[in-house]
């Protein structure tokens, strides 16, 4: 791993702890409006009429802005997280099947992803979440329906390629079931592309996330999200534009460090480590 990449995961770690504890260890419910009066709009490294120090300023309900973007962190990374993971596991399964049971499993199977893969994700996102009521469980949900094809296209397409190799016939020859041929010997050596795209996709997630959550159909206020952080200071992008500026540029900065993150990983180590 390089040193940017490097820098990358620890930046990432630092985020995530930072998100866990700083909340925690917040004096004010960053979700509670409190005294508006005294505390609204505090400009960064500024103090509120109760000498209250903001290092991000507030918003306009008073609440400290670094405390809710941390926490907004949480579900922004739990998105992210969660939403590339599940649709990794439903990507390699129906890569893995396609390939390994060919025919007309594989003929459905493809041609189900590649009509996916030709509508817009966006179109899709937007479809889905308007036919259940907006939520994170929604939202991780829609994430993962909505994102397996591109890796399963990919673990089907290293499954085809390792069918014929000398450890799978050796398998098959000292009397091994096809499924646990499958599972112990060909998914371990086709796993490195899958994990790549999904690390990848975790910003990527991210970014899908917040921009549901700018559009009214992600995580509704107050929890916060970084998308609804940027859709609830748009208005004040000129009168205090701290208030959309800091979740934006912590919603930039996740991005290009997941995205760093997946660059860093090398696909072929797995064959080699698992071969």
């Amino acid at each position: 791993m390089r040193g940017t990449h490097r820098a990358a995961a620890i930046s990432l770690g630092i985020l995530t702890l930072a998100a866990l504890i700083v909340p925690a260890l917040a004096t004010d419910d960053p979700t509670a409006i409190t005294d508006v009066v005294a505390r609204r709009l505090v400009p960064p490294l500024g103090r509120d009429a109760g000498g209250g120090w903001h290092l991000f300023g507030t918003d306009r309900f008073g609440r400290d802005i670094l405390v809710r973007t941390l926490l907004a962190a949480r579900v922004s990374l739990l998105v992210g997280v969660v939403g590339s993971v599940l649709a990794a596991v439903v990507g390699v399964c129906v890569g893995a099947a396609a390939a390994w049971a060919g025919r007309w499993v594989d003929r459905v199977l493809m041609s189900l992803a590649d009509t996916l893969l030709a509508v817009p994700r966006l179109v899709l996102l937007l479809l889905c979440v308007a036919l259940w009521a907006p939520g994170l469980g929604t939202v991780i949900i829609v994430l993962a329906a909505t994102g397996w094809m591109g890796i399963a296209r990919l673990v089907r397409a290293e499954v085809l390629a390792l069918r014929s190799v000398g450890f799978v016939e050796a398998s098959r020859a000292a009397g091994a079931r096809s499924l646990r041929t499958l599972v112990a010997h060909v998914l371990p050596n086709a796993a490195g592309p899958a994990v790549v795209a999904t690390t990848l996709g975790i910003g990527n997630a991210v970014l899908m996330e917040s921009g549901l959550a700018f559009l009214g159909l992600g995580v509704q206020p107050p929890t916060p999200s970084w998308g609804n952080m940027i859709a609830g200071g748009r208005d004040l992008i000129v009168t205090a534009p701290w208030v959309a500026l800091a979740p934006g540029l912590a919603l930039l900065v996740t991005v290009l460090l997941c995205t760093e993150l997946g660059d860093s990983l090398d696909p072929t180590a797995w064959r080699t480590r698992n071969h």
